[in-house]
């Protein structure tokens, strides 16, 4: 799937084990090992993960690349619930590709595909608090605070409050933007 809603172009190709480095070191990176709220984990534990989550129907993982292929960045729709009509988006850019667009234009592909070709109804996302870009980013893309989970993260020796953030199938479709299978 591919997007222009943002004004970059992006696409989104499943993730397989082979980009385990990437992934690696876009989630290493102190700036977003903070802003994720997570520890670095080692490059076999990155690839025991993907390989996991390839098997598991509920995870579907994604390369977030440029029309040159040039890969920016990682997305999810996680913990996905066919019954309840849920998932989770997860998403993590390069540190050199961060501050243009992407981001954004990767979230709406991803928001696109969960409603538009599965039968989902909720997306969350859950940064913390502190997480300016995550927050800014999601509230364009048409997401709706909820609450905070209080002291919800462990990180670096500190608490840190979970953001809850949602998105409703009725609310995306409200949305007055182009869907990417439209670009």
């Amino acid at each position: 799937m591919i997007s222009e809603n943002a004004s970059p172009t992006v696409a989104l190709a499943p993730l397989d084990v082979d980009d385990a480095e990437l992934l690696h070191a876009w989630r290493s990176e102190p700036v977003a090992a903070h802003e994720l709220c997570h520890w670095p984990r080692p490059l076999s534990a990155i690839r025991e993960q993907i390989e996991r989550d390839i098997d598991d129907a509920d995870h579907d993982g994604f390369l977030v690349l440029l029309p040159d292929g040039t890969p920016v960045g990682a997305a999810a729709l996680a913990e996905q619930n066919m019954s309840d009509g849920t998932a989770t988006v997860r998403l993590v850019v390069d540190s050199d590709h961060r501050g243009r667009g992407y981001g954004r234009a990767a979230l709406d592909v991803l928001v696109d595909l969960a409603f538009g070709e599965l039968p989902l109804h909720r997306l969350e996302a859950l940064p913390h608090t502190g997480n300016a870009s995550a927050l800014t980013v999601l509230a364009r893309a048409g997401f709706t605070h909820e609450g905070v989970r209080r002291s919800a993260c462990f990180h670096r020796g500190r608490r840190y409050d979970i953001a809850m953030l949602s998105l409703l199938r009725p609310e995306w479709e409200a949305l007055e933007r182009s869907r990417s299978w439209d670009l």
